[in-house]
């Protein structure tokens, strides 16, 4: 008999789990973020419901003895010895276009008061990063509204980058005028471990009714448990990944990177994961690498990944930003100084750098801004000199010609969170100030 013949259809297999006799557990303790549960078969990823009302929790580490979970929903209330039920699936999540407009919680439920999804399909949220070999390459640039980034630090469509700051720089608000201003066709916003009052402040404000239409936002506030603030990290790649397996261009934005890894921080701890460096556990290194590896091209569609990462106390070499610099294809870096003298947005363009710049734009843009990246390089090697009045002109023709045009670049720079800025007039202000810059340094 062939194996053809002898192979079990994948459905049969679906009814005898069905029709397979449900086993149950018990509740042997709950401490801290995380529960044992005892007399129950499982994996990781499994999902469980625990207690009389069934509140779910999601298996993260599992020995000889039993499974360790952590909630999705809380425990409050739930004694030791409380029945367990498991599900016999892993978390799946809503995609499709019926999301867009549309406020979600970390396991896609929405929160928004605008009534069930309708004509959403689920899937399950777990799914591997495209094939090395099978992505397509980042060949074009995708318009982000910001003419800083579209012309100093111009991002691909597909590229993975990240915005590096410390706390109240301008992060949140400069990806609202991404989300506002972006050229892809859908944006999913993930907004993980924000303070309750910022996040309807950022939909109203930031947002806006008309960047809200096209978007699908994922909220995980800092109160809730730290598995929901991981699965919303998930939630929002997967969402993403939908649209892209449609041949569609999303723009995946996350704020933050950080409070992800401290999340899962707290879940490898609470599972007697050993601390590493600055006390992250091993696993959070490698969650970060898995979900970044999610984002960018795929055969047809891509996803542009621009994750927020909150540097600790401005070190911008610290444990995690170190990291996501390493896995990204490029940073942005934002600076304190700049945001505190009212420069939006307060990018540090000589500390920020896109990788796939030099594939994304013609020569003539790059040269462009070459020209003015060395002449704000020039100005910052005298600055010392220019703050106690000791920098003599004519010493560098280069440095002459920026102090000159010191009000147009600047205007240039900084940009209205509500201001448009179209691509093609931003790299034509940029060609006539490296013009001029070039003609003033020689005369």
């Amino acid at each position: 008999m062939t194996a053809a013949l002898t192979r079990r259809p994948a459905a049969l297999d679906d009814v005898l789990r069905a029709a397979a006799p449900e086993r149950g557990g018990v509740v042997a303790s709950i401490a801290g973020v995380g529960a044992e549960i005892r007399g129950l078969p499982g994996a990781i990823g499994d999902l469980l419901l625990v207690g009389e009302r069934g509140a779910r929790a999601e298996v993260v580490a599992v020995d000889g003895s039993g499974l360790t979970v952590m909630p999705l929903d809380p425990l409050d209330g739930i004694p030791a010895g409380a029945p367990v039920r498991s599900t016999r699936t892993h978390m799946r999540v809503p995609v499709g276009s019926a999301l867009l407009g549309r406020v979600l919680d970390a396991t896609g439920r929405p929160i928004d008061g605008l009534g069930p999804l309708r004509a959403a399909r689920t899937v399950p949220i777990d799914n591997e990063p495209p094939s090395a070999l099978h992505r397509a390459r980042v060949d074009a640039a995708l318009p982000l509204g910001v003419r800083v980034l579209d012309t100093l630090t111009t991002v691909g469509l597909g590229q993975r980058i990240g915005l590096f700051a410390g706390s109240g720089v301008g992060k949140s608000s400069l990806l609202s005028m991404i989300a506002r201003g972006t050229d892809a066709e859908v944006s999913v916003i993930a907004l993980i471990g924000e303070r309750g009052r910022e996040v309807r402040e950022f939909l109203e404000d930031d947002l806006g009714e008309a960047g809200l239409r096209r978007s699908v936002v994922i909220v995980s506030t800092a109160d809730q448990p730290a598995l929901l603030r991981v699965r919303a990290a998930f939630t929002a790649t997967r969402i993403a990944e939908s649209f892209r397996e449609e041949g569609a261009h999303a723009v995946l934005m996350m704020d933050s990177l950080t409070r992800v890894a401290m999340a899962q921080r707290e879940i490898g701890l609470a599972v007697g994961e050993p601390p590493a460096t600055r006390g992250y556990p091993p696993s959070v290194f490698g969650l970060l690498a898995r979900l970044l590896e999610r984002a960018g091209t795929g055969e047809r569609g891509s996803v542009t990944g621009v994750y927020t990462v909150l540097v600790d106390g401005d070190d911008h070499n610290e444990p995690i930003a170190d990291t996501a610099r390493s896995i990204l294809d490029g940073h942005i870096t934002l600076d304190r100084r700049l945001a505190s003298a009212g420069h939006f947005p307060s990018v540090d363009v000589l500390s920020s750098v896109s990788r796939v710049a030099g594939k994304v734009c013609r020569p003539e843009q790059l040269a462009a801004a070459r020209a003015l990246r060395q002449g704000l390089a020039a100005r910052r090697d005298v600055q010392d000199l220019l703050d106690v009045g000791a920098y003599a002109r004519g010493a560098s023709p280069l440095v002459d010609a920026v102090l000159d045009l010191d009000a147009e670049i600047t205007a240039f720079l900084q940009q209205g969170i509500d201001e448009p800025a179209p691509v093609a007039l931003s790299w034509r202000r940029l060609g006539d100030l490296a013009a001029r810059l070039r003609e003033a340094a020689h005369g």
